[in-house]
């Protein structure tokens, strides 16, 4: 290979729709569409010339936010769960990504400037969220006392930092504040920082939570059931990601650019997140053997 493609957003963005595209200008809602020699995901014409993109994203994202505020309300009954509020945490950082989702992925009729302040927060929580979630797999293991203020309180700072540090690349990236990554608007959109926050962190973070949670079932409570929800939830999320970066360009030729991938995604992130909180409640039963906060100590 002459040249690698490590840190290049260009056929990502050419061939998928992700948030991270709109801080590109090969990518411009004002004149819909995507990068040269991708689909135009045109969805539903508006006024003034406009387009409403991506509508299914938009509905499922309503969906998904319904979803995780009942899932929220059932957490809460859970007394007496290990982990419950470090989970409650995790289920309000996917609310605010779908809320993001809704006009970044959406593609709601926006001007490129707000957008691309949707865009920040939107890596910025994608990225704290799966740190969060990772950190719910630690929470099992009661190295600290759950619930706590020392707890929530490292869970929600080590996030903010994260959220903080990628947003802030994307809106110097989008913005152009400092020129620092003002190369990676031409060319390949090469962006070393965001592509490994945004695509090799959360890999990162997953891999982590899965190993993490696989060992605490079947070797510190000896079950073998609940990786039945574990195992569903990595491969509905897998399944999410194909259909963004693999099936996408496919469907989105195939309906003549009324939708693609990002609805499928969407879904089955969010059929992920419903298979994560129903692992989570199976593991923490009260009739389950759950370490105690001095068996690590």
């Amino acid at each position: 290979m002459g040249s690698t493609q490590f840190g290049n957003f260009q056929n990502f963005c050419r061939d998928s729709t992700l948030p991270i595209c709109n801080i590109f200008p090969g990518f411009s809602y004002e004149d819909p569409g995507g990068f040269k020699g991708g689909c135009e995901l045109l969805g539903i014409p508006l006024s003034h010339g406009r387009h409403l993109g991506n509508l299914g994203s938009i509905m499922l994202c309503g969906i998904a936010i319904a979803v995780t505020a009942f899932l929220l309300w059932r957490s809460e009954r859970k007394q007496a769960a290990v982990g419950r509020r470090e989970m409650q945490v995790f289920l309000v950082g996917y609310i605010l990504i779908e809320i993001c989702e809704i006009f970044t992925v959406g593609k709601f009729p926006l001007s490129s400037k707000v957008r691309i302040a949707f865009t920040g927060i939107h890596l910025g929580l994608i990225i704290a969220t799966l740190w969060i979630l990772m950190l719910n797999a630690v929470v099992g293991y009661q190295l600290l006392d759950d619930g706590t203020p020392m707890s929530i309180g490292l869970m929600v700072g080590s996030a903010a930092v994260l959220f903080i540090g990628t947003g802030y690349i994307t809106l110097d990236t989008g913005y152009s504040w400092t020129g620092h990554f003002k190369s990676s608007l031409s060319g390949n959109n090469r962006n070393i920082a965001l592509y490994v926050l945004y695509q090799l962190a959360p890999l990162v973070f997953l891999f982590a939570f899965f190993v993490l949670e696989t060992v605490l079932v079947i070797r510190v409570l000896g079950e073998r059931k609940p990786m039945i929800y574990l195992v569903s939830a990595a491969l509905l999320f897998a399944l999410g990601q194909i259909f963004n970066y693999v099936v996408s360009v496919h469907i989105c030729n195939g309906t003549h650019g009324k939708i693609d991938g990002a609805l499928f995604e969407t879904l089955f992130t969010l059929l992920s997140v419903v298979m994560i909180w129903v692992f989570w409640s199976s593991i923490t039963e009260d009739d389950w053997p759950m370490p105690v906060s001095n068996t690590y100590s």
